[in-house]
């Protein structure tokens, strides 16, 4: 008799712990989508709050900007580096590069040797195969 209330024990704590796990699961199945909503939500909003300081910035930034633009001696400055205006009485000097710029060779022997009438594939396998040799 003593064998048979040991055998009836052991699966009276094995039904437990069946019936504690099948509680823990169904809890889980429960909580994990509000869980994954609460972490995407926060991670939104963590996008939000530093996209909201680098738009802060940019607006302190175009702010500064409009401040220089109401000075007409900031003006009068742009005007001249951009536009290349001078004043009355003036004369302006442009400096160039003392090299002449169209002197200079950019094109390549593969680039050279490729005729301008031939498709674009049949020029990049003429320069492929060039270049492997």
């Amino acid at each position: 008799m003593a064998r048979r209330q040991l055998r009836f024990r052991r699966r009276r704590t094995s039904n437990r712990v069946l019936a504690l796990s099948g509680i823990l699961f169904i809890l889980a199945l429960t909580i994990a989508p509000p869980v994954k909503h609460y972490f995407t939500q926060r991670a939104q909003i963590s996008a939000l709050k530093s996209q909201l300081s680098a738009d802060n910035s940019a607006l302190q930034k175009a702010r500064q900007e409009l401040l220089l633009w109401q000075d007409p001696e900031y003006i009068k400055t742009q005007a001249r580096e951009r536009l290349h205006f001078v004043l009355p009485g003036e004369r302006q000097y442009i400096v160039t590069e003392g090299e002449n710029l169209g002197s200079q060779q950019n094109t390549t022997t593969i680039a050279s040797s490729l005729t301008d009438g031939q498709p674009w594939y049949a020029r990049l396998i003429a320069s492929i195969s060039e270049t492997g040799n």
